[in-house]
């Protein structure tokens, strides 16, 4: 479907308004799963790219004629918000037939099986990842095992390689292995057009050395290359071409707060920050350096 065309405005406000009574009557799943959950409605973040989560966790639609890729599905109780914001746009959640993810904890990967038995689209992951997709749970050297939700297991999941492009009707995705704060942490690029303008698209996994009581990133047993993998992911994000950031939880990259200032036509687009994923990356290694020293002293 193409998302331009007008609609009645009633229609849309009664499927934005469908979507907030699903989150809000579905039971949160952790603490602070209410606050991520609470509605946001869906926007075009840059050409064929949109954004479909909920106001504290990402989700985007890559759309094309020959089919739709799915980036995340936040909680278990965001698949029917995920799947409004799609309508909404004017898509339809059938059209989805690819669904890849950052990281397999609850708050990014819980939505997934919900939304992939709505599409039928097949799910790829990085080998970890797809293991703990198709058994479910919480997988085997997690850091924050013990602490956190495991996830419902998922049907046709397919195993991905570092690097791989994924093709879904005219869209072209690559996935990189950005491991760390989970074994199997994967982030994605793309390019995307606005006439003739093309900006180079990332959907970045978590870089946050956080973890259950007791793991320690250094000599970890269960995740031993879990410092290799840090180094390599930080690096990834040092040197991709980054034209437009968008982070697992939105905040990290302030894609909700950059995106209201389009609409009033500003030089230079508001929504492109090419030295993004350097900051990104500085973060991440400032954040680890602070772990490590914890460690040290115990």
């Amino acid at each position: 479907m193409n998302s331009d065309r007008s609609r009645p405005a009633t229609c849309l406000f009664a499927l934005m308004c469908a979507s907030v009574l699903f989150a809000q009557h579905r039971t949160p799943s952790c603490a602070n799963c209410a606050e991520w959950n609470q509605a946001q409605p869906p926007f075009r973040i840059f050409g064929n790219t949109y954004y479909v989560g909920t106001h504290g966790l990402s989700s985007v639609l890559i759309a094309s004629s020959g089919g739709h890729v799915l980036i995340d599905g936040d909680l278990p109780e965001s698949a029917p918000q995920i799947a409004g914001n799609i309508k909404s746009l004017g898509f339809r959640v059938e059209d989805v037939k690819l669904i890849v993810n950052s990281h397999v904890h609850f708050d990014h990967a819980g939505g997934i099986a919900e939304l992939q038995q709505q599409s039928g689209a097949r799910v790829a992951a990085s080998p970890w990842s797809a293991e703990v997709l198709r058994t479910g749970g919480v997988g085997r050297g997690d850091p924050q095992r013990g602490t956190i939700t495991g996830i419902a297991a998922v049907q046709k999941v397919t195993t991905l390689h570092d690097g791989e492009r994924l093709r879904v009707g005219d869209t072209t995705i690559t996935a990189h292995f950005t491991a760390g704060h989970t074994p199997g942490g994967t982030s994605w690029t793309w390019t995307s057009c606005e006439a003739s303008i093309c900006r180079d698209m990332v959907y970045a996994d978590s870089l946050n050395p956080i973890s259950a009581p007791g793991f320690k990133f250094t000599g970890n047993r269960e995740y031993p290359q879990a410092l290799a993998d840090f180094e390599k992911s930080f690096k990834f994000f040092e040197t991709t071409a980054c034209d437009i950031l968008i982070t697992a939880h939105p905040e990290f990259s302030g894609v909700l707060d950059r995106m209201p200032r389009r609409g009033s036509d500003a030089k230079p687009d508001p929504v492109v920050d090419t030295g993004a994923c350097r900051r990104y990356a500085e973060s991440g290694r400032a954040k680890l350096r602070e772990r490590l020293a914890v460690e040290a002293e115990k």
